[in-house]
């Protein structure tokens, strides 16, 4: 019987020991688990950063464009006013040479000086009209490029966020295996004290039988 009891002593120690190895590896999984939970929250709020300056970048080429689309306004409205001026020089300059020299070809006159205000007005137009198409396109540019890495970035913080919600489905997990072992041990401590001290206690009477026949 002490035999009996001593092996189920050693097979009692045997489990307890497997316990508390199975107890440390998931302890030790545990905070596996909570680093790169830390490390994924990290980068989550990375990629917010990140997501509001996009937006805010955004928002400055949306002003950008806005602000360009002023200023061809305006320089659209001070070439009208070159124009008038042109025109009014033009009819000083008529007033004059009709004025001081009756005999001059009118017709001759009128041609030239309109070819060479169609001349400048043209070429006016189309130094604006390139410059503002150059700009938008540079702007247009930058405003798919930053739509395309928002795009990116709110794909990433999708999937960022399942892999969490994975993670904290597998913490979750973990704690309560964790806490069914603790108590497969605490209950397998009581039992090995428990017949521990029975073993004991058999121990102990033998030893006084042996005595009294001694």
């Amino acid at each position: 019987q002490i035999l009996c009891s001593k092996s189920e002593d050693a097979r009692l120690l045997v489990q307890i020991d497997n316990a508390k190895l199975a107890a440390d590896d998931f302890r030790t999984k545990y905070q596996t688990e909570l680093s790169l939970r830390q490390l994924v929250e990290s980068d989550i709020n990375s990629l917010r950063r990140i997501l509001d300056e996009l937006t805010l970048c955004r928002s400055d080429l949306e002003a950008q464009v806005e602000s360009l689309r002023e200023e061809l306004l305006c320089l659209k409205q001070n070439h009208e006013q070159e124009v008038n001026t042109l025109r009014c020089q033009i009819g000083d300059r008529l007033n004059v040479e009709v004025d001081a020299a009756p005999t001059v070809d009118l017709n001759r006159v009128l041609n030239e000086t309109r070819c060479q205000y169609e001349a400048l007005v043209d070429t006016n137009r189309r130094e604006v009209e390139e410059w503002f198409t150059r700009q938008t396109e540079e702007l247009n540019k930058q405003v798919v490029s930053s739509s395309e890495q928002l795009q990116s970035c709110q794909a990433e913080i999708i999937e960022l966020r399942r892999t969490v919600n994975a993670l904290e489905i597998e913490l979750q997990a973990q704690h309560n295996l964790r806490n069914s072992l603790e108590n497969t041990l605490t209950e397998s401590e009581a039992r090995y004290s428990s017949q521990l001290a029975q073993v004991q206690c058999m121990v102990t009477n033998v030893e006084a039988q042996l005595a009294e026949i001694r």
